[in-house]
Order: C-alpha cells, then sequence, then structure tokens
C-alpha cells in the first residue's frame, strides 16, 4: 500500500514539474511601440507557453539600455543595438553577454531628408544642413557612411539637435536632413504634416553601411546553464515575428493590449516599415532569421573601427554566437 502510495505521489510530482513553466524576464530597448509587437504575439499566441517559458517584457530607454541590465544578471535577455554591444565588450571584455539572434539583419540607421530641400541620396548632402543628436546610433554611423559614398563632410554643416526637436526641426525647414532610425524618424514626420512624398528615407544599409542592427543578447551564465530554455526563447521569439508579418494589425493588437495609448493605424505603419526594411532581407529570405554572415561581420567590424578604437583586436566570436541557433536559421515562412 505504502509504495503504491509513493508511486501515485512520484507521478503527480513528475506531472507538476513537466507542466511547469520557467519565469523569464525581457529587456527591451526602447517603448511598447510596433516593432515590440511580435514579442507580445508570441506571448499571446502561445508560442513562449508552448516552451515552457512565461515571459514578462520590460521596455526600455535606448539601444544601450538592456545591455548593462543583462551583463549584471538582472536580465537573462534582452533586445539591443549588435554595434554597442561590440563597444561595451571590448571596454568590458569579462562581462558575461552575448548576441545570440540576429533581428534586424538591416538596421535602421538613416539620414531622413525633404525632397523639396534637395535631399534625396546621400551625395545631396553636401552643401546642406544635417540635424544630428549627438548619441544618436545613426549618427554615430554617419562618417562610415559618408566614406562609403564618397560625401565630403567638410562640405556638410552639422547641427546638433535633440532627439525631441530633430524631426520639427526638419519639417519647419530649419535643417535640411536628419539621422534616425527609418521606421520612427518618417513616422514621425508624417505626423507632423511633411507629405510622404517629400520624404526620402537614405537607409544606410543599403548605401554600403555592412553593419548588423538590433539582436536578441542572452547574459552567457544564465544561457551556459540554460540551453534548452535559450533555445525555447528564442524559437518562440521567431514565431512571434513570423506571426507577425502574416499578419501585422494581429500583432499592434497584441501591443494595444499593453499600451492603450498607441495610435494603432500608426504603429502598424512602424511595424511594416520594420518588417520590409529591416527584418525581410535577401539574406533573410534565402539563410533564415536569426543567423549572421561572418565574412559580413568581419567587414562590419572594419566600418565600425572607423568610428571607434578598438583597445583590442575585433573578434566576432566574442559578439555573436549561433550555439542556440537552428542549423538553417528560422524561416519566415
Amino acid at each position: 500500500m505504502f509504495q503504491r502510495f509513493m508511486a501515485t505521489v512520484s507521478l503527480i510530482c513528475a506531472a507538476g514539474f513537466s507542466n511547469a513553466q520557467t519565469d523569464v524576464s525581457f529587456a527591451l530597448d526602447w517603448k511598447f511601440e510596433g516593432p515590440a509587437a511580435p514579442y507580445f504575439a508570441a506571448i499571446d499566441n502561445g508560442h513562449f507557453a508552448d516552451a515552457g517559458l512565461t515571459v514578462e517584457i520590460t521596455a526600455g530607454q535606448g539601444s544601450l539600455d538592456a545591455i548593462p541590465k543583462v551583463a549584471t544578471g538582472g536580465f537573462p535577455v534582452g533586445f539591443a543595438d549588435i554595434n554597442s554591444l561590440i563597444k561595451f565588450l571590448d571596454q568590458n571584455p569579462s562581462a558575461p553577454v552575448i548576441a545570440a539572434m540576429m533581428i534586424y539583419d538591416k538596421p535602421p540607421f538613416a539620414v531622413v531628408g525633404r525632397r523639396s530641400q534637395g535631399v534625396e541620396e546621400p551625395k545631396d548632402l553636401e552643401g546642406r544642413v544635417l540635424g544630428a543628436p549627438p548619441p544618436d546610433g545613426a549618427w554615430a554611423q554617419f562618417p562610415a557612411f559618408a566614406t562609403a559614398n564618397d560625401i565630403d563632410v567638410s562640405k556638410v554643416t552639422v547641427e546638433a539637435v535633440g532627439f525631441p526637436t530633430r524631426e520639427p526641426m526638419l519639417a519647419e525647414g530649419q535643417v535640411d536632413a536628419i539621422t534616425g532610425f527609418s521606421f520612427s524618424s518618417y513616422l514621425n514626420l508624417v505626423r507632423l504634416g511633411v507629405p510622404e512624398d517629400d520624404i526620402s528615407t537614405i537607409l544606410m544599409a543599403d548605401y554600403g553601411l555592412e553593419l548588423y542592427g538590433n539582436a536578441i543578447i542572452v547574459n552567457t551564465t544564465y544561457a551556459n546553464a540554460n540551453p534548452e530554455v535559450i533555445r525555447g526563447f528564442l524559437s518562440a521569439i521567431a514565431d512571434g515575428w513570423r506571426d507577425a508579418i502574416n499578419d501585422p494589425a494581429a500583432a499592434i493588437k497584441s501591443l494595444k493590449e499593453r499600451n492603450p495609448a498607441i495610435d494603432e493605424a500608426l504603429e502598424n505603419r512602424r511595424l511594416q516599415l520594420s518588417i520590409d526594411a529591416n527584418v525581410v532581407t535577401d539574406y533573410t529570405r534565402i539563410n533564415g532569421m536569426g543567423r549572421i554572415d561572418n565574412a559580413r561581420m568581419e567587414r562590419a567590424l572594419v566600418q565600425l573601427a572607423e568610428t571607434y578604437d578598438f583597445q583590442t583586436s575585433p573578434n566576432p566570436n566574442l559578439y555573436f554566437t549561433d550555439a542556440f541557433l537552428p542549423e538553417d536559421g528560422f524561416s519566415l515562412q
């Protein structure tokens, strides 16, 4: 009788453990806006649950924000600009953080101009005024972009502007172009009443910039101790993006549940812009989402060195791992 009782208890415990969910905290780079919708879709559509995970998503304050959160172990996973991560690891070589899944195969770094003010192509910046916030990620890449497009920077008047005043100054004609994220600056200008056919978006990745963009980053101590958790998390992220690609409006509904103040139509457009320009690319159509091209990363590091003095020789293996990804990446179909 006792043995039968213990066997029953063991079965109940085993069932309980098999159904247990692992809590995972995920640090975003920015606010709950359109490009964050796929992560909430992954929650609402059961992808995290299917992987045995209960995920809590926290908003961020910029592309650097998630890096120290993950490096210190406060969050096991985050979303951050890989170029900022590379610089962080160069300065903190023992920090337990690495990129594990590329999301923005093309970074959203852009120069956004007004056609009516003569800016359509990179060389058009010569002789004109460029508004750039000093901490802006796109501005940080401008020297490499200028080199790739033979722009004589001595002929470009650069005006330091604030993030809140960047698009209003362009809308009012106080500057001819600005640096920023393509999907954000474009829609901010539309909201300010600038005609869409007057806005030129020069995506740096389409004009010689080899850099990658935002990636899922992981705390390596946590990841090495919990590899199946990370694999399941990344797979659910891919499923969420696939859902958003197939039905952006439904993904925005998931976003609105967390941020009721959003303009659904605007955020739907912001999500679609990020999908079209940054996520679904020639490379990811062929190779799937998540992985990187090693030769391109080598070239990207050369370009990064044009604007950053590495303390040690850069090594791609220190910044990105494919250990938690499927061999063929995640299909976007």
